[in-house]
């Protein structure tokens, strides 16, 4: 019996990201893919049990990393370690920069990037409560084909700016949440999952413009 929830998600074929330029990493060329990827005549709702187990497909996961400037201008951004109990087995236990997840069929019809946007801040408002107001826009994508769980996602990399620093968690998964300056982060780099690597390793390289 499969332990992921009875839910159709977002997809495109694996090809088609090939078509636009596949790579390895973290890429900011935001324009080069999300046209694409976000076009419903390429787009398709597929049961999640199905496209996790199958690399001809990647869903599109949105990845919100949320930042605050303190007084002096120095960024820090929220991190959080997955419990025990996460859905996703293969990540449980490991820290997290990224808030967000699948876009679900009950997000939109056209499987558009209205439906995107409709599954992005469900799943913030699913996950964490902000206090204050914040903007937020896309910075890029995140590929990993290294591991079993990053050959069936694609990361679209969104970094939220907030007033002030004020998150807290609504999902009992989200454990040790916190904000931290960009060091202290990358020195317990390799307790973060791979995707946060690599936004860690953008951040430092200032490669995702923050």
């Amino acid at each position: 019996m499969s332990s992921f929830p009875d839910e159709h998600v977002l997809v495109v074929p694996r090809s088609l990201f090939e078509q636009a330029g596949a790579f390895q990493g973290f890429s900011g060329d935001t324009a080069a893919y999300l046209p694409l990827l976000l076009d419903p005549t390429h787009t398709s709702w597929r049961p999640r049990a199905s496209v996790e187990e199958d690399p001809s497909f990647k869903q599109l996961i949105p990845y919100c990393v949320l930042s605050w400037r303190d007084a002096a201008g120095q960024r820090h951004y929220f991190a959080y370690t997955r419990g025990g109990g996460q859905s996703e087995a293969r990540l449980r236990a490991k820290r997290s920069l990224g808030i967000g997840g699948h876009i679900s069929s009950t997000d939109g019809e056209h499987g558009d990037d209205t439906s995107y946007e409709a599954g992005m801040q469900r799943e913030l408002a699913e996950e964490i409560a902000i206090g204050g107001g914040w903007t937020g826009r896309c910075v890029g994508l995140i590929n990993d084909d290294s591991n079993a769980v990053g050959q069936v996602h694609l990361g679209i990399v969104h970094l939220l700016d907030l007033e002030r620093p004020e998150v807290s968690p609504r999902e009992s998964e989200l454990l040790e949440c916190g904000f931290e300056p960009l060091g202290s982060l990358l020195a317990d780099r390799e307790r973060f999952e791979t995707w946060s690597q690599i936004v860690l390793d953008a951040l430092a390289a200032d490669t995702l413009r923050g």
